[in-house]
């Protein structure tokens, strides 16, 4: 996994499909989603920390964007 995209892949292939028009929500929602499946075994250590990182840096990346735009 690279990119936010590759996250919702994995989330996909379980059946999780995460859209509610507000992209920290999804990112919130895509991390739970993610725990969740690190908890149960459906993934691997390495799998769940690259994708909570993943998700945690795009969480950054919009808010650092959002103080910009005011």
């Amino acid at each position: 996994m690279k990119t936010v995209y590759d996250v919702q892949q994995r989330l996909k292939r379980f059946g999780t499909f995460i859209y509610t028009g507000d992209r920290f929500a999804d990112l919130e929602l895509m991390e739970s989603e993610i725990r969740e499946l690190y908890q149960f075994h459906f993934i691997q250590t390495q799998d769940y920390q690259k994708a909570v990182l993943l998700l945690r840096q795009e969480a950054a990346r919009l808010r650092n964007n959002k103080g910009a735009n005011f």
